[in-house]
């Protein structure tokens, strides 16, 4: 009966499909170019989204395993913008409900594209029990050190969520809090909380070096995010550092001290 089709009805009700279904292996036997790169396309989107579905599953377990009880509350903390030579470090932190099934796709925010970096955002902050992000100033970073300041951002984060989790998992950043805490090496690509906190932390960012940069635009912050590309470091040659510059990261500081000298 499927042989008979024209290709096009073929294609239609392979879009009208998210299981493959046994009427499929005739269709395998179809030696039209048509249908036979048709059914390839739609096998290629299945695998994927298999694959996007089991990764998450594994995001979630890999929460579970931390939660100190059936039920807890696990929090998941991660940062943005620690490497720049201007901006602030963000931080967030993000409790998930049980049924996160909305948000399967997420994962690292570097993983993610920008677009579908907003979306996520929105649909965590709809979603999540609680969320908070904390922005911590370059002003500070050259007070504490980067370390300590990211550090002091995640903890006050926490502190400011208004429902104490049980448990707190951190991406590679050991934190002081008054709940249980692990410390977890690439947690972003492996936890779905961890994963929710670098997804609002990278677009809270983001926005702000978007702001930042209608105030400045030489230094093209829209579109280095205060990293040290060539441009950023050509405009730094020409105008010297603003006061979003992190004045202890080189070369900043040694620009600084020349300019001193030459005074």
């Amino acid at each position: 009966m499927i042989s008979v089709k024209t290709v096009k009805e073929i294609i239609e009700m392979l879009a009208a499909v998210d299981e493959p279904g046994q009427w499929m292996e005739e269709l395998a036997a179809d030696k039209r170019a048509g249908v036979k790169n048709a059914l390839e396309r739609w096998s290629r989107r299945y695998d994927k989204r298999m694959k996007i579905q089991a990764m998450h599953v594994s995001k979630m377990a890999f929460d579970t395993s931390f939660a100190p009880f059936e039920g807890a509350l696990v929090a998941g903390v991660d940062e943005a913008g620690r490497g720049p030579l201007a901006g602030p470090v963000v931080t967030a932190t993000v409790i998930l409900p049980q049924d996160v099934q909305k948000l399967i796709g997420l994962d690292d925010s570097k993983r993610i594209a920008k677009r579908d970096r907003e979306r996520l955002a929105v649909l965590i902050k709809e979603i999540a029990t609680d969320y908070n992000v904390h922005v911590q100033s370059a002003k500070q970073i050259d007070d504490m050190n980067i370390y300590a300041a990211t550090r002091d951002s995640m903890e006050q984060a926490v502190r400011a969520l208004t429902i104490r989790p049980d448990f707190v998992m951190v991406d590679a950043m050991a934190l002081a809090t008054d709940c249980p805490t692990a410390s977890i090496v690439k947690g972003d690509a492996q936890s779905l909380v961890i994963a929710a906190a670098s997804i609002l932390a990278k677009t809270t960012r983001d926005a702000i070096m978007d702001d930042l940069h209608k105030e400045f635009p030489a230094y093209q912050f829209n579109k280095n995010a205060g990293y040290g590309t060539p441009g950023h470091l050509d405009a730094l040659q020409q105008y010297g550092p603003c006061e979003h510059h992190r004045k202890s990261f080189e070369p900043v500081k040694s620009m600084i001290l020349e300019k001193r000298e030459i005074t």
